[in-house]
């Protein structure tokens, strides 16, 4: 790194950018403004980062956050000062409770001009509270300060995202003008004199080994000793952060053979999944019969929060038994408070520790009454698509799942979406990376989360998403025409918030159309064709399976909406679980 910046205000903004690129990170999200402009200039000189640009400053934050889904590495985002700062906020929020990845940059006003009722000013010093694993605030640029803080500053943040539990971190940038790279003329030689190694080479200033966080030996070997005591367990999987998790988790319950119930996120819900997962466990539970004939002694709960409702009330009965959960953070996750092991570990360690200490198990009358339970819904399922020539959501969820390509993404909003992927998807489709926001379940950012994640994999995407989640980030509409893979869209419009029908507030109807159910009336032909998105509107599964298909086969991002009514959609919802439960009762 040479010392020929034009001011001081753009060498400090060259170094922090300079350091984060050495750390690894290369990936940035822009929503500029004049007092970021250190920042953005430098990001833009740089030759080794990838940029992204949006108006949209939430838009902007949920894209990185979708990014570091993808990658499990941190996007930096750089944002100018006032509001701008504060639209980050619910991406920020989500960042912090699912513990992904993110930095933040902020441009700031100088001290003088705090709390004078100067323009664009508010107080950005500790911002984000509780929501950020480490926080810092840079002074004004000044050449009595050492350079040497501007790179520990950064090593720090990326090492506190990064380590566990992950999360966003936040540095604030006071600046005075000049804030455009206007030259003062000055030799920063001198100044820089003190990094002479550094710049010569392309390390970070500070490196730092990220801690392991493997199980200890002996209470290993004791939880070991338990689970093989145990012939009519349950394991419970809830999200996994990659593929190398899904795969562990997959050797060590084949070994294990007890009866896994993965969630839609785990990796291990979709593509043909071999014994022992039961992928329709969430409709299963819908028979009352099922579930007080079959109740474990134990449950090996891995990974994340679980999306099934019916789940948590199933497991909520099953007290008291054992309940071991693994996950690698500190944090208490445990809403029925029914937890008695807790053991934190990254689960692909713990899986590949425990493994040995396995008894192999053949398979067991338990587990074959889950399997045939699962494989009776599947027939039910399989009768319903082929029954059903107009489109529904359940069945929306099933034909995506199926027409999905290997490797590729699907992402899922909150509400339906999810809800209905994990009770109603193929399991004979391909293996993807699937993700959702499930640490708040907002519904804002959604699409712009979906760009970001596409934008990480690298590969093609499904969004699954309802109308009021579209409309409530049409803006990030935008971001499809900036990065490099596709994103289908495939928008479930039921004109309103289809969830509360499925809620107690639906038996009160003084309140609930207007205030629950929401009807909008609105399309998304016109806001496809504003932001130059390709369209179509099928009516039949046969139109459907042709649009989503032509969609896959052009390599361009695609709207696909898919009109329904909430009162039919919850109608069919009830109807179809009766039939399984029904078919289940038989057998």
């Amino acid at each position: 790194m040479n010392a020929d910046a034009p001011n001081l205000n753009s060498l400090w903004g060259r170094l922090l950018i300079e350091e984060l690129v050495r750390t690894g990170i290369r990936y940035f999200c822009l929503s500029s403004g004049s007092r970021c402009a250190p920042l953005t200039t430098a990001v833009a000189a740089h030759p080794n980062v990838t940029s992204i640009y949006h108006f949209d400053e939430r838009g902007a934050a949920f894209h990185a956050l979708g990014y570091a889904r993808a990658t499990s590495r941190p996007a930096v985002l750089i944002t100018t000062s006032g509001t701008a700062v504060a639209n980050t906020w619910p991406a920020v929020v989500e960042a912090s409770v699912d513990r992904v990845p993110m930095i933040l940059v902020t441009g700031d006003r100088p001290p003088e001009l705090q709390d004078t009722g100067a323009n664009q000013t508010i107080d950005q010093g500790k911002f984000f509270g509780p929501y950020v694993r480490w926080q810092m605030e840079l002074p004004c640029p000044n050449t009595q300060i050492n350079p040497e803080v501007i790179l520990t500053g950064v090593d720090q943040a990326v090492y506190r995202a990064q380590r566990s539990p992950q999360g966003p971190v936040h540095i604030n940038c006071m600046y005075r003008e000049p804030l455009a790279p206007v030259s003062h003329g000055e030799d920063y030689t001198g100044y820089l004199s003190s990094l002479e190694s550094w710049r010569s080479g392309v390390e970070p200033y500070t490196e730092y080994a990220l801690p392991s966080t493997g199980p200890k030996v002996q209470p290993l070997h004791q939880l070991a000793s338990t689970l093989n005591d145990v012939q009519q367990g349950l394991v419970v999987i809830g999200s996994l952060r990659d593929l190398t998790q899904s795969r562990s988790v997959q050797k060590m319950v084949q070994k294990l053979a007890w009866p896994t119930l993965p969630d839609i996120t785990s990796g291990l819900r979709l593509g043909s999944p071999q014994s022992p997962m039961i992928p329709y466990f969430d409709a299963m539970l819908a028979s009352s019969r099922f579930t007080e004939e079959n109740q474990p002694k134990a449950v090996l709960h891995l990974g994340g929060r679980l999306i099934s409702k019916r789940l948590l009330d199933y497991l909520k009965r099953c007290r008291p038994c054992p309940y071991i959960l693994v996950e690698d953070h500190p944090f208490r996750q445990d809403p029925l408070h029914g937890v008695t092991l807790r053991v934190e570990a990254e689960i692909s360690h713990f899986c590949e520790s425990l493994l040995p200490h396995l008894r192999a198990r053949n398979e067991s009358d338990w587990l074959s009454r889950w399997r045939k339970a699962s494989n009776q819904v599947t027939q039910t399922l399989g009768a319903f698509t082929m029954e059903n020539g107009g489109l529904s959501e359940p069945l929306v969820a099933w034909l995506v799942s199926q027409m999905l390509q290997p490797d590729e993404g699907m992402f899922l909003a909150a509400s339906m979406p999810v809800r209905d992927a994990d009770t109603f998807a193929a399991a004979n489709g391909s293996t993807v990376f699937v993700a959702c926001n499930r640490g708040t379940s907002g519904i804002d950012g959604v699409l712009a989360t979906a760009t970001g994640f596409a934008q990480g994999l690298k590969r093609p995407v499904t969004l699954l998403i309802g109308d009021l989640a579209l409309l409530h980030d049409m803006n990030s509409l935008y971001l499809l025409r900036s990065i490099d893979v596709p994103v289908i869209i495939v928008v479930l419009n039921n004109n309103g918030g289809g969830i509360f029908s499925f809620l107690p507030i639906a038996q009160f109807p003084d309140v609930f159309e207007r205030y629950f159910g929401t009807p909008h009336n609105l399309t998304f032909e016109g806001a496809a064709s504003m932001f130059g998105v390709d369209y179509a509107h099928p009516r039949t599964k046969e139109a459907f399976i042709e649009s989503y298909r032509g969609a896959n086969q052009s390599g361009q991002s695609t709207l696909i909406e898919i009109t329904t009514g909430r009162n039919e959609n919850y109608d069919l919802h009830v109807k179809l679980l009766e039939t399984i439960t029904s078919n289940l009762n038989r057998t």
